[in-house]
């Protein structure tokens, strides 16, 4: 597969690889554990609410970078938005491997891939391999977590906080998503 997009795109100078996914935030939120007396039950707030916002990410960890875009819904357009991001952060004189998943709104035949990106398919049922899923986790469980949200708007807000929180730590993105096999990729 390396090989193949090594003679598709010779000019490229530095390959990149870069993860991406997307996460579902919403109102129904995610508790997580909490530190609270032996025999003790903490209380943590839960809502019972729909809506939703969606987190689409993408981040190269070599170079501790992320992008993301937040959109009410996820869709082939949603991922038309990212793509055009996340061109416009490859290094110049670079290719990007960017690593997805299988979602069928990643693989539809409307999608606009631009020049400078490959889209590599992950094997089915392999969210481990995905590193951007560490990401989430950290999100979820360190800043997402015990909230409630008024509104869609707010749920937006809260992603965009929390996506800025994690790019304003630097190297939290090499330290939580970077896999060392894939440093070693070579387009």
């Amino acid at each position: 597969m390396i090989e193949e997009i090594q003679g598709k795109h010779p000019e490229a100078t530095a390959p990149e690889v870069w993860f991406q996914d997307e996460a579902r935030v919403g109102q129904k939120g995610t508790l997580t554990r909490r530190w609270a007396p032996r025999g003790s039950r903490p209380r943590a707030i839960r809502d019972h609410r729909f809506k939703s916002a969606y987190l689409f990410g993408a981040v190269c960890p070599d170079r501790d970078l992320g992008i993301a875009v937040v959109l009410s819904r996820a869709s082939s357009e949603a991922m038309d938005i990212l793509l055009a991001e996340l061109s416009q952060a490859v290094a110049p004189g670079a290719h990007a491997a960017v690593l997805i998943d299988g979602a069928g709104y990643r693989i539809a035949g409307d999608l606009t891939v631009p020049n400078n990106i490959t889209l590599v398919r992950l094997p089915s049922y392999s969210p481990e391999l995905n590193a951007i899923e560490k990401l989430w986790q950290f999100m979820r469980e360190n800043i997402l977590s015990h909230r409630l949200f008024d509104s869609l708007d707010h749920i937006i807000d809260v992603c965009c906080d929390a996506w800025n929180r994690i790019l304003a730590e630097p190297g939290r993105i090499r330290s939580t998503c970077g896999y060392r096999w894939a440093s070693q990729v070579k387009i």
